[in-house]
């Protein structure tokens, strides 16, 4: 017989509404009312359920501590809900005593944990102080038709795997675990970044006694934080400042541009040519310059001045001495002789005299 809550829930999806009511607890009186109307004296295999052929909602059994709830759970539970057409997904949630003996202790604790499962929206019931493992007693209490977990061997004490007799029986169902997803990969990045997650709640107003801080560690805590609120606003003061300075160099430039077009078009194109023309003249002047001019009365004027006067009879002057070297006699003689030459005046003074 169909449950009540998988009738509404029909309904609803029938009319276009959205379920907005949480999961039952396997001791809520509607969680009771259906199993009483579950006629589990109808065993489903796996062949009926798998082809829709039951003629009631499958039950699938799925169990775990579900601390810090996230996707890889979330994803678990919507396999187990799609196994099988028309599944009625009951889930069991460890209590913090049977966890902290079995695996440690938890970020949230047990009544955290079950709502967190609760409201999922994948989920009909939940059964809190769920056992670590199930036994005959409590499949049929519960009447499940399937258990629903990930393929691997899963240990406890002496036994290789806790789900085993279950597979023997046909009644397990494998998930398969969303890689890289884990609580304990979750815990862990807590810890890498511990003093990120301090520093953050003490900013959001935490004290050092609910974060479990000494009151040293608090005030070094608080220091490093406005040193990086400092940090913080010189980077966008410098963005800032940044932002401004390209876009006044952006204006500079297209002011500039718009006054130097408007400055060339009060000349026209004419214009425009002949001041061209003009500085080209100048430029060339500047790299190749004409020859420059001389004094009057230099010796050496412009175009060959010097040349004529040579034509004109100027002879250069008369060489009047020789040196050779005292080593010879015969230049010793021509030396003597020549200086007694030089410095003999008298028949020239005679000569002017007459």
């Amino acid at each position: 017989m169909v449950s009540k809550r998988y009738k509404s829930s029909l309904n609803a999806h029938k009319r276009g509404e959205s379920i907005c009511k949480e999961a039952v607890f396997s001791d809520d009186s509607e969680a009771i009312r259906n199993r009483e109307l579950c006629d589990y004296s109808y065993r489903i295999t796996y062949e009926i359920a798998r082809n829709g052929g039951a003629n009631r909602p499958v039950r699938v059994y799925a169990d775990g501590i579900y601390d810090l709830f996230h996707q890889g759970h979330a994803r678990q539970l919507l396999q187990a809900k799609n196994v099988f057409p028309n599944v009625y997904l009951i889930v069991g949630v460890c209590n913090d005593t049977l966890t902290r003996s079995k695996k440690g202790r938890t970020v949230m604790n047990e009544t955290e944990r079950y709502e967190a499962v609760r409201h999922c929206r994948y989920v009909d019931e939940v059964i809190r102080d769920a056992p670590w493992e199930v036994d005959e007693a409590y499949i049929t209490k519960h009447k499940i038709d399937f258990i629903a977990h990930d393929d691997l061997p899963y240990g406890s004490g002496d036994c290789n795997d806790i789900y085993a007799k279950w597979k023997a029986k046909g009644m397990f169902v494998a998930t398969e675990r969303t890689e890289g997803v884990s609580t304990s990969d979750i815990v862990a990045r807590i810890v890498r970044d511990y003093d990120i997650y301090v520093r953050r709640n003490l900013a959001r107003g935490y004290s050092a006694k609910d974060l479990n801080i000494s009151y040293l560690s608090e005030k070094k805590i608080r220091l490093q934080n406005k040193m990086h609120e400092l940090k913080d606003k010189s980077k966008k003061v410098m963005t800032s400042i940044g932002e401004k300075k390209v876009d006044l160099i952006t204006r500079w430039e297209d002011k500039s541009r718009e006054f130097i077009e408007s400055f060339l078009l009060l000349f026209g194109r004419e214009r425009l040519t002949n001041i061209w023309n003009e500085s080209k003249g100048r430029i060339l002047n500047a790299l190749s310059p004409p020859s420059s001019p001389t004094r009057e009365g230099s010796p050496i004027s412009s175009n060959g001045e010097m040349y004529d006067s040579l034509e004109d009879g100027l002879s250069p002057p008369r060489k009047t001495a020789r040196l050779d070297s005292p080593s010879s006699p015969s230049s010793s003689r021509t030396n003597t002789s020549h200086y007694s030459t030089m410095n003999d005046y008298s028949d020239e003074d005679d000569e002017i005299s007459k």
